[in-house]
């Protein structure tokens, strides 16, 4: 008999838990849970509604708390009947989906198991101990990892005053790399950078060191709503010094499922695939994807959530007197001029949970943007945890 989705949550637990198993996975909150959906009466009404609520409130991974959404499901619901085989031939028609989605040319997109994978495989093939990464302070850690790893050195240029990357510093320092990693928007910080100020640092960095390649990872691409930004697979793919990272994590709900590609020009591409995962997308992730990829009218619309969530929430921490830096991603760092971690593990005990430190900044913390309704919740905690770590009244 073919194990399909609903057979597959009835595994997890009989009764309620497993029709809150249902409920729970695609999305968070009273948003996604509303006491009169059909799925929280299965479960039992008001009772299963006050165990959502009793989860923690999870604002420390920058996930969509949406979910991915129906198309999704459905996919995933068709897949369970391929999921005793390898899940070569999914992985190859999504990456043929994704490279028809983009408009480039055959062999221009190579598949991850996230885009971690994908920056892993980068530094793997691009670094060695004579030749260095350049990255940022703070920017997402794992390059740097990676790089430390493998024995590579590594030079990560601060950024400056306003958290933004330090984009001369950077071009300046890339003198002899083996790559540069720039997160664009950056991860923590928020920030990012137009199109113009990246093909001009493109330009500069490769001046100075022409055999270096430049990742470009465009996790939060989706949310951005600032004209100016733009993105850089058309650079990529005139470029072969330039690849771009995207990832199925963010706006698309994917994180559980590590589905991620890089896009670039085949020759470029090439020589990472030998440090890749075999059958590292598996059948499900990959048939997830391809459900969402073109959904245009989903990304709009968790685009506006986050935009109306993450607008109250830095309402709030302002009204406070905390300076917000201006941010279009899923996620915000605060300036709460107090150490971060003891903010996080204030926060923590009272079932919300906020973002690592990320040094060299002192005093910052990485909220996540969750549903509306999360963000209500989660600013009352950060009222009382403030007020008490900072005398305020």
């Amino acid at each position: 008999m073919a194990l399909s989705r609903r057979s597959f949550v009835r595994s997890l637990g009989a009764g309620s838990a497993g029709a809150l198993a249902l409920s729970w996975v695609g999305a968070r909150g009273r948003e996604g849970s509303a006491p009169g959906d059909a799925r929280l009466r299965r479960a039992g009404g008001g009772s299963a509604l006050a165990a959502v609520h009793a989860q923690p409130i999870r604002l420390d991974s920058n996930e969509n708390p949406y979910g991915p959404g129906p198309a999704a499901f459905e996919a995933i619901d068709n897949a369970f009947d391929i999921v005793s085989r390898y899940p070569d031939a999914p992985e190859e028609h999504l990456q043929e989906t994704v490279t028809r989605w983009h408009g480039v040319p055959a062999g221009s997109v190579l598949m991850g198991c996230g885009s971690t994978e994908i920056l892993r495989m980068a530094v793997r093939e691009f670094t060695s101990p004579g030749r260095a990464l350049v990255t940022a302070a703070p920017s997402f850690e794992d390059p740097m990892r990676e790089a430390e790893r493998l024995g590579a050195p590594v030079t990560a240029v601060p950024v400056d005053s306003a958290l933004r990357l330090d984009l001369a510093g950077i071009a300046d320092r890339s003198a002899g790399a083996g790559l540069i990693y720039l997160c664009n928007p950056n991860n923590p910080t928020g920030t990012l950078h137009p199109e113009a100020a990246i093909k001009e640092f493109v330009e500069r960095a490769l001046e100075r060191s022409p055999a270096t390649t430049i990742l470009i990872d465009e996790a939060y691409y989706e949310y951005v709503e600032d004209p100016a930004y733009a993105t850089s697979i058309p650079l990529a793919m005139k470029n072969p010094q330039v690849i771009v990272s995207r990832t199925f994590s963010k706006v698309f709900g994917l994180a559980g499922l590590r589905v991620g590609y890089a896009v670039g020009r085949e020759g470029t591409l090439e020589p990472m695939r030998r440090h890749k995962l075999e059958s590292g997308v598996n059948a499900l992730g990959a048939a997830a994807a391809m459900a969402v990829l073109n959904r245009k009218d989903q990304v709009a619309g968790q685009r506006r959530l986050n935009h109306d969530a993450r607008s109250f929430t830095k309402g709030w921490f302002e009204s406070a007197g905390y300076k917000v830096v201006p941010s279009e991603t899923n996620f915000m760092m605060v300036d709460l001029r107090i150490d971060p971690r003891s903010f996080r593990d204030a926060c923590r005990k009272l079932d919300v949970w906020v973002g690592r430190p990320f040094p060299p900044l002192a005093t910052h913390a990485r909220i996540s943007i969750g549903t509306m309704d999360e963000m209500r919740r989660a600013v009352e905690i950060f009222g009382q945890v403030l007020k008490v770590g900072t005398g305020r009244t």
